[in-house]
């Protein structure tokens, strides 16, 4: 420890300068901040067995929505706008509460048609599975 003298006498620096301490102390967390979702997205687990498997889907709780390329929607065979296509999915989901959605859309369709019924199912509570076209093998 320094010793200062002050007024003729010594005196012992009894404080800690903390502020580079403070500084290594926000470099890392931003390193970690930065690392952790990374470092998660790569992990290899071997997951412990248990639990219970998902539920088979049974066929008739599948509801297939094609959307087109101009933005349109077709359900059970028939062409429909937006709200007579949301009014069929909730009256369908609140009388099946299993009900899963597979929408198949064109490659170049509206960004925006697509979303619109992705969000109707979120906010009621049904489930949706995308469907395309298996990946090419190079």
């Amino acid at each position: 420890m320094r010793r200062f003298s002050q007024r003729g006498h010594l005196v012992t620096l009894s404080e800690i300068n903390i502020t580079p301490l403070l500084d290594l102390a926000f470099v890392l967390l931003i390193i970690f901040v930065i690392t952790t979702p990374l470092l998660e997205q790569g992990l290899n687990l071997n997951l412990p067995r248990g639990g219970s498997n998902d539920l088979p889907l049974d066929r008739s709780d599948i509801r297939t929505v094609n959307v087109r390329a101009d933005g349109t929607y077709r359900f059970r065979e028939r062409d429909l706008g937006f709200a007579p296509l949301a009014q069929a999915l909730v009256s369908e989901s609140q009388a099946n509460p299993d009900l899963v959605v597979y929408i198949r859309a064109d490659r170049t369709t509206p960004f925006d048609s697509v979303f619109q019924l992705a969000d109707l199912c979120v906010q009621h509570g049904i489930k949706i599975s995308w469907r395309s076209e298996p990946a090419r093998e190079p």
